[in-house]
């Protein structure tokens, strides 16, 4: 038998439909706020504007400055049947990981997939090279920055199949999304709150603003299929944090400061840079660092994180930061009071 904490069924729970967010609220900072206290255990219903009230002068907020590609693309078959893809993860200049939904996955490797147009007047081609268990590899007609146009041109944002319509481009992603650092096929939708109004609040307050970059992937979505939650595997996921960042990070982890990570990415970017003494290291690499309860947190003091789906790597991560049944007990007051879920919900702050 599995031990209650390893088990999946444990962070299971049941969601009415109508609490599934459809769209931000409007403005996006005008949204619930949900205070976690984890050392009292104390619960506090708020809204997101007052957010500066519950931070104080020298607190480090870390957001997630990656940028959201428009990676689903609508093509059709050799045979003319439509067929969706779902970009992940560039391999090269013109090949591409992908998630790829509609084929045998037999009949996979050499399928030629065309998009933007009727079968020999198509604007972009693709050929599946190589099927991994999860994902296939797809070599496309064109390649570098002329790939990247015109995967803008067709592509569609890659909001989530709980999200029943096509999200605007300025909707599913932060405004302080830096176009160098393109490559999520998801947004770290707990930035998604923020406004510059806000940020002119917390920088008038003494907050410091700081980012990290994580291209969220199929690691941070993909479901959990193991019982045993200590079996699941967590796909790799490119990440970056500058040797300054990293400077200026450690010389208030070193003052005590709070150090507050805004989205479960920016929590796994940081704690992937985590070296002895607590102190981080900059890198440029890829993650794959799995946070389900019993993780000891080193780097991050504090979190604001959305409402996450029932047994998913994300609910196991704010177990593991707040106490499994004080998340319990957060999200059953959360469905009473009617809060908004998912990614274009509403949010709580774990401190």
């Amino acid at each position: 038998m599995i031990a209650k904490r390893k088990n999946l069924k444990t962070y299971n729970f049941h969601l009415p439909k109508e609490l599934i967010a459809q769209k931000t609220a409007q403005p996006a900072d005008a949204c619930k706020l949900l205070i976690l206290d984890k050392k009292i255990k104390k619960i506090t219903d708020d809204k997101f504007l007052n957010l500066i009230n519950y931070l104080q002068k020298g607190d480090v907020l870390i957001f997630n400055n990656s940028k959201v590609i428009p990676a689903r693309l609508i093509g059709q078959k050799q045979t003319g049947g439509k067929v969706e893809i779902l970009l992940l993860k560039q391999i090269n200049s013109n090949t591409w990981e992908c998630l790829v939904g509609n084929l045998p996955i037999k009949k996979q490797v050499g399928t030629l997939l065309t998009f933007g147009g009727r079968q020999g007047f198509h604007a972009l081609a693709g050929q599946i090279a190589a099927r991994q268990k999860d994902t296939a590899q797809i070599k496309f007609n064109l390649s570098g920055q002329k790939l990247m146009a015109k995967i803008f041109q067709l592509g569609q944002m890659p909001t989530p199949p709980y999200i029943k319509r096509i999200a605007k481009a300025n909707e599913y992603q932060t405004f302080f999304a830096d176009p160098k650092k393109l490559g999520s096929v998801a947004a770290p939708t707990a930035g998604l709150h923020f406004t510059k109004r806000m940020f002119k609040k917390l920088k008038a307050k003494g907050v410091q603003i700081e980012f990290v970059t994580l291209h969220v992937g199929l690691g941070t979505f993909a479901p959990i299929k193991e019982q045993d939650i200590t079996k699941h595997q967590i796909h790799e996921e490119y990440f970056e944090l500058d040797k300054q960042t990293a400077q200026r990070l450690n010389q208030a982890k070193k003052e005590k400061r709070r150090i507050i990570a805004v989205g479960t990415t920016s929590v796994r970017g940081i704690e992937t840079c985590v070296v002895s003494s607590s102190l981080l290291k900059p890198q440029n690499s890829h993650t794959k660092i799995y946070i389900y309860p019993g993780y000891k947190f080193k780097f991050v003091d504090a979190l604001i994180t959305n409402f996450h789906l029932p047994q998913s790597s994300l609910i196991l991560l704010v177990s593991a930061f707040a106490g499994t049944n004080f998340i319990k007990k957060a999200y059953q007051h959360a469905i009473r009071k009617k809060y908004r879920f998912y990614s274009f919900g509403d949010v709580m702050l774990i401190k």
